[in-house]
């Protein structure tokens, strides 16, 4: 294959998949990450692929459920973020959940440890360099202003942006287990789980009603005025924001009780709170569909309003962040080509997919594209992503966020040489 190394810009999960499935083809890779010279408005560390937000990837059921099976597809693709996350999981029903210092630190470790990797820190401001021949970029919706601004002036179109949140992180032994207890919904037994996986806390109708009425009063981070107009994502509203379309919509969303026995009682509660395990350890645990623009003050006042977690402790309070991305129909050709200049193709939340697992699978895309293109060039034939039903033939995947059209569209094909 070339010599000439392909550029990623962002070490997020899209960055860190395109620079693994690069590497693995052989194609020399340059993985440039501005973390820690320049920090974001949510990101702690300056390890690649850390999660800023929930620790959970979703359903690992690839039998039932669109997102699972995008886990399966990707494992057979030798994905290097699901193969991590399994040597990583957490007990959490269902779902497939990590241990996020441990798998940020995996990630980074194996792409230090690739010959084929160089990773660069530092800041790309503004558009790649013409000379990079092949690039991606995966900044993520956190890009730095300069190179979304870049973006933005290049294509001809604003991009879109949108609100994303963060839930709390609750210490463990600062939950009160005479009213809480551990059950996976259902009783589902998951990847790492025993089918007694989260912490749950209920609440009659009377402390539901009080909590809904704290929600709604309390005091809220105010928006600047250029930020007034910003919609939110609605796969991930703030709690109170929930709270204030119905009083009931939280029974229905994060808070409902459905599958769920309260082994004092033995009866099911109006509404649950339930708490994931965060870290390998068990000492965290974060609220599930808790994230939040409160201030930090009443966050905490209003969550001790939780049977159980009255004497909380949080080793993270809830936020809020600006997202950024490009309208990915317009914009981005069929193999995530920028049309304005071809060169440059992009992967991850940039494009619009949104979810851990949908951006590190634009990212496999963007690698297997570029080192199938590459073996075309050199006359070698190169296998891009396996033969997949995502988006045709699964019975949920019209319902799924997972399945966010772009990896439908591409999945669909084999790729045998050629750009």
């Amino acid at each position: 294959m070339t010599d000439n190394p392909v550029h990623v810009v962002g070490g997020g999960l899209a960055g860190s998949e395109a620079a693994w499935q690069l590497a693995r083809a052989g194609q020399p890779v340059i993985l440039h990450e501005m973390r820690p010279l320049r920090g974001t408005e949510a990101h702690k560390t300056d390890q690649l692929a850390e999660l800023v937000c929930s620790n959970s990837f979703r359903s690992d059921d690839a039998m039932n459920n669109a997102v699972g099976l995008l886990h399966e597809e990707m494992r057979r693709c030798g994905s290097l973020i699901l193969a991590t996350a399994d040597r990583h999981k957490l007990p959490a029903g269902g779902a497939l959940a990590v241990d996020r210092e441990g798998f940020a630190e995996e990630v980074t470790a194996r792409l230090l440890a690739e010959p084929r990797i160089a990773i660069e820190r530092g800041e790309v401001a503004g558009l790649p360099p013409t000379e990079w021949a092949d690039t991606i970029v995966a900044t993520g919706p956190l890009t730095a202003p300069a190179l979304a601004g870049a973006i933005r002036k290049l294509s001809g179109e604003d991009a879109l942006a949108f609100f994303d949140a963060i839930a709390p992180i609750v210490h463990r032994e600062s939950i009160d287990f005479d009213i809480a207890w551990f059950q996976s919904r259902y009783d589902k037994v998951g990847p790492a789980g025993d089918g007694a996986d989260y912490i749950n806390c209920p609440l009659d109708r009377a402390q539901y009603e009080a909590f809904i009425d704290a929600l709604l009063a309390g005091d809220k981070t105010e928006f600047k005025e250029w930020e007034a107009t910003t919609p939110y994502f609605d796969g991930c509203l703030p709690i109170e924001i929930m709270a204030a379309r119905g009083r009931e919509t939280l029974r229905f969303g994060p808070m409902k009780p459905v599958g769920l026995i309260d082994p004092r009682s033995r009866r099911r509660a109006h509404a649950v709170v339930q708490l994931r395990q965060d870290n390998a350890l068990g000492s965290l645990f974060n609220i599930v569909g808790f994230q939040t623009k409160l201030k930090y003050g009443e966050q905490t006042r209003i969550f001790r309003m939780i049977p159980g977690l009255e004497k909380a402790e949080f080793a993270r309070l809830g936020g809020l962040h600006r997202n950024t991305f490009i309208n990915s129909p317009r914009l981005l050709d069929a193999r995530l080509h920028l049309k304005a200049r071809p060169a440059l193709r992009f992967a991850g939340q940039i494009t619009g997919v949104e979810g851990y697992v949908e951006s590190a699978a634009i990212g496999l895309l963007a690698g297997r594209f570029i080192a199938a293109a590459a073996h075309a060039r050199t006359g070698g034939r190169a296998q891009g992503p396996i033969d997949t039903q995502a988006g045709a033939g699964h019975p949920r995947a019209g319902r799924s966020r997972a399945l966010a059209g772009r990896y439908a569209a591409c999945c669909l094909v084999r790729i045998n040489g050629g750009g």
